[in-house]
């Protein structure tokens, strides 16, 4: 296997580069570079010089000796001056060494799972923790990166090992007379199919982690006039949309993200809903129309009963002369009062936190929701034939394993590590 570096850092220039090496060849590389190394994970000074003698830098030497490192190979890190040319000069070096390679996206974090280091779930939790953009998402990812998807997962493959083991006993020892003992054993068997699928359905009603990146829609919508690009403009504290009297202003969905306390939201502006010969305000409202079915939160702006059950009424323009009482609103808003604003707000929070997971869940992500819900759909607990039984077992602990990364193709691996950066 080739010997692989990368800089693991920052993008230069910044205080500290750290340059990554890891394979068969990572320590004698090293070696060519500083000479005598230091014991295994003691940081030492050392000159690093290039294969005629000059100087390239000073750094920090530190050797990692496989199977015990984060690769599960022989790992060394380089902790240079942080500049574009001396790191640039290291790792120059390095690349003229006979059998070293620069790393491809996400390569040592493959060759850890590889190795047994990790497995595709903790791979995966990492990948997210390296693109969270809000505190939320950190402590999802983390949870994952850190095991804690793994260990579930895990704990439901034990348990579908020992049920497995309950069946093979009965199917093996079927022609002995103890008729009570084995409806005892088949009883336990099918009392722990019912468990664990009440185990994944609890998880398969749990949103997705995705969510928490994708955000929660929220959609303004109402007659032209209402009011909708003054709310999104006072919401995102931007001026995205222009407002106007003049009816029919906004003729197309306008959107920005904004994140607050932690979750991501995606507010949409949408056309007044309003017939009209326009061909472009159809388009418009069309648009609006679409957006209003798959708002995860609607914020209905018109003086008659919203389009949906679930939207959240507001009494929008509250402070303008003339203004009618809408005593079934769920909130009033005006754009002199700041407290009104952040009382719409407040309505969106309470909805939206039942659509992300939960701070203190063990969230999982779309692709492992799906091998849940497959494990799901093969487990019948009042199924009474041990074959049967037996052959749901093998099924239901053939999709959980696939959360590890069993029998992942490579499809599967290009796509998770071609979202890593070069040096992880």
């Amino acid at each position: 296997m080739d010997t692989i570096f990368a800089l693991s850092s920052g993008t230069a220039p910044a205080g500290i580069g750290v340059i990554r090496i890891s394979g068969p060849g990572a320590i004698a590389a090293v070696a060519r570079l500083a000479g005598p190394l230091p014991p295994p994970r003691t940081a030492r000074v050392r000159a690093l010089r290039d294969e005629g003698g000059a100087l390239l830098d000073r750094a920090l030497v530190l050797i990692f000796p496989g199977p015990a490192t984060a690769t599960g190979e022989d790992l060394a890190e380089l902790h240079c001056h942080g500049g574009r040319a001396v790191l640039a000069a290291v790792c120059a070096a390095l690349g003229r060494q006979r059998g070293l390679r620069p790393a491809t996206a996400g390569e040592f974090t493959r060759r850890s799972l590889a190795n047994g280091r990790i497995d595709l779930a903790e791979a995966a939790g990492l990948a997210d923790l390296l693109s969270a953009d809000t505190e939320r998402q950190r402590v999802a990812a983390l949870s994952a990166a850190e095991g804690l998807v793994s260990q579930r997962v895990r704990g439901w493959l034990d348990r579908l090992a020992t049920l497995g083991a309950l069946v093979e006993a009965q199917l093996d020892f079927a022609d002995e007379d103890d008729v009570d003992a084995d409806d005892v054993a088949m009883a336990t068997v099918r009392s722990g199919i019912a468990a664990l699928a009440a185990d994944l359905a609890t998880v398969l009603a749990m949103p997705p982690v995705e969510r928490l990146r994708d955000g929660v829609r929220v959609v303004l919508a109402g007659p032209p006039n209402s009011g909708k690009s003054t709310l999104v403009n006072l919401l995102s504290q931007r001026d995205l949309a222009i407002v106007s009297p003049i009816a029919g202003t906004t003729r197309d969905r306008i959107e920005a993200t904004v994140t607050r306390d932690g979750l991501v939201y995606v507010l949409t502006d949408t056309a007044g809903l309003t017939d009209s010969d326009d061909p472009i305000e159809r388009i418009g409202v069309t648009r609006a129309t679409d957006a209003i079915a798959r708002a995860d939160v609607l914020l209905w702006l018109g003086d008659t009963p919203p389009p949906r059950d679930d939207a959240l009424w507001v009494r929008a323009r509250a402070d303008a002369t003339g203004r009618i009482a809408l005593p079934d609103a769920d909130v009033s808003v005006a754009q002199s009062d700041d407290a009104s604003v952040a009382a719409v707000w407040r309505h969106i929070a309470a909805r939206a936190e039942a659509m992300v997971p939960r701070g203190d869940a063990i969230a999982f992500r779309d692709s492992e929701r799906q091998a849940c819900s497959a494990a799901l759909a093969v487990l019948d607990p009042d199924e009474h034939d041990a074959l049967l039984l037996g052959e749901q077992l093998r099924l239901a602990t053939r999709s959980l394993a696939v959360i590890l990364g069993i029998d992942a193709t490579e499809a599967m691996l290009d796509m998770l590590f071609g979202r890593f950066c070069i040096g992880k």
